[in-house]
C-alpha cells in the first residue's frame, strides 16, 4: 500500500524507515532511474520526508560538523517551505486549483519577507555566524554536541517543516475528487496569513531600527536604550513570533477549506509548542542575563504580554 495515506496514520513511522533502508539497495541495483521510480511509487508526503531526511538532515548535518557551524538552518528555513509547496504542486497526481495558487503566492510573500529579514539581521554576510542558541549548546555540551545536533538541529526541523507545510499537501491531494470551491474559510485563512506576515514585518522592522540605533549610541559613547517597548513591542514582548504563529495557523485553515484530514490542519502545533515553551524562554533568559538591562526587562515583563498583543498591564492588574 502507499505510504502516508490518511487511513494509515499509525504506521507512518515504520513505513518511512523501511523506505529509507531500501534506497541504497535500489540505487546499487538499478541506478538513479530506479530510485526515481521507487520514490514515484510512494505517496508525495513520504517522498518529501525521504528527500528531506537524506538531503537536509544528513547532508546538512555533515556540513555542520565539517564547518563547526549550523548556520545553514536559518536560510534553509525560509526556502524549504517554498520548495515543498512547489513539489506538491508539480506532482503528477496533484490537483490544480485557485486555492493552490493562492497558497503558493502567500508562501512566496512569507519567504521573501523572512529571507530579507534574516540577511539584513546578519548584515548581508553569508554564513558568518550560527544561531546563538546552538552556539551555546556547542560550548556547553562539548563533543556530545556532534551526535546530539543531528536530532536537535535537523531531525526536529524536519518534523517542524514537514508539519508546517502539510496544508500544501492537503490543498493538492484532498479530496480525491474535485476540490471544493473557494469560500469563507479561504477568506479567513488568507486574512490570517497576510495579517501574520504584516505583524512580523512591522515588528522585525521596529526591532532592526532599535538595534541599529543602539549600535550608533554605543559608537558615539552614549548610553544605549535598555528595552524596546514602543510600537508593537508595547503590546507584546515577542510580536514577531506572534505574527509567524498567525501565518502558520492561517495556512492550516486552508487544509480544512480544501477538505483535507484534520491532521493536515494542525501540523503547526509541534513547531508552535517548541517555540512557546523553549525558544521564547531562551530569549527571555538571554535578555535577563545582560546585567545592563535586567531590571528594566523585568519591569517590561510585568507590564507586557509574552506573545499575544494586549494593552499594557497596569499595577492594579499585575
Amino acid at each position: 500500500c502507499r505510504l502516508f495515506q490518511c487511513t494509515d496514520v499509525p504506521t507512518h513511522s515504520l513505513n518511512f524507515w523501511d523506505s529509507v533502508y531500501k534506497i541504497p539497495k535500489i540505487f546499487s541495483s538499478t541506478g538513479a532511474w530506479g530510485v526515481i521510480r521507487f520514490l514515484d511509487s510512494l505517496s508525495p508526503l513520504a517522498t518529501v520526508n525521504i528527500l528531506f531526511f537524506v538531503f537536509v538532515d544528513i547532508v546538512f548535518w555533515i556540513l555542520a560538523v565539517l564547518q563547526q557551524s549550523t548556520w545553514l538552518i536559518d536560510p534553509y528555513w525560509t526556502i524549504i517551505p517554498v520548495l515543498i509547496a512547489h513539489f506538491y504542486r508539480s506532482h503528477p497526481h496533484a490537483q490544480s486549483s485557485a486555492r493552490g495558487d493562492i497558497c503558493l503566492v502567500l508562501v512566496y510573500i512569507w519567504a521573501s519577507r523572512l529571507t530579507h529579514n534574516y540577511f539584513r539581521r546578519e548584515k548581508w554576510q553569508f554564513g558568518e555566524k550560527e544561531d546563538w542558541r546552538f552556539t551555546n549548546y556547542r560550548k556547553s555540551m562539548g563533543w556530545a554536541w556532534i551526535p546530539a545536533s543531528f536530532f536537535m538541529c535537523y531531525v526536529s526541523q524536519q518534523v517542524m517543516l514537514v508539519g508546517l507545510t502539510l496544508p500544501f499537501y492537503a490543498v493538492h491531494f484532498f479530496p480525491k475528487s474535485s476540490p471544493p470551491p473557494l469560500g469563507a474559510l479561504d477568506l479567513l485563512a488568507s486574512t490570517l496569513c497576510l495579517t501574520g506576515i504584516g505583524i512580523a514585518f512591522v515588528s522585525d522592522n521596529q526591532l532592526h531600527k532599535f538595534v541599529e540605533r543602539n549600535q550608533n549610541l554605543v559608537k558615539s559613547g552614549k548610553e544605549r536604550k535598555k528595552v524596546l517597548n514602543t510600537g508593537l513591542w508595547r503590546f507584546s514582548r515577542h510580536p514577531n513570533h506572534f505574527g509567524e504563529a498567525l501565518w502558520w495557523i492561517g495556512l492550516g485553515i486552508f487544509s480544512k477549506a480544501s477538505g483535507g484530514p484534520w491532521w493536515t490542519a494542525v501540523g503547526w502545533s509541534f513547531n508552535h509548542a517548541c517555540d512557546w515553551t523553549v525558544t521564547l524562554q531562551l530569549i527571555e533568559d538571554r535578555m535577563l542575563n545582560a546585567n545592563y538591562r535586567a531590571v528594566a526587562y523585568r519591569d517590561y515583563q510585568r507590564r507586557t504580554s509574552l506573545l499575544v498583543p494586549l494593552p499594557p498591564f497596569t499595577p492594579s492588574e499585575m
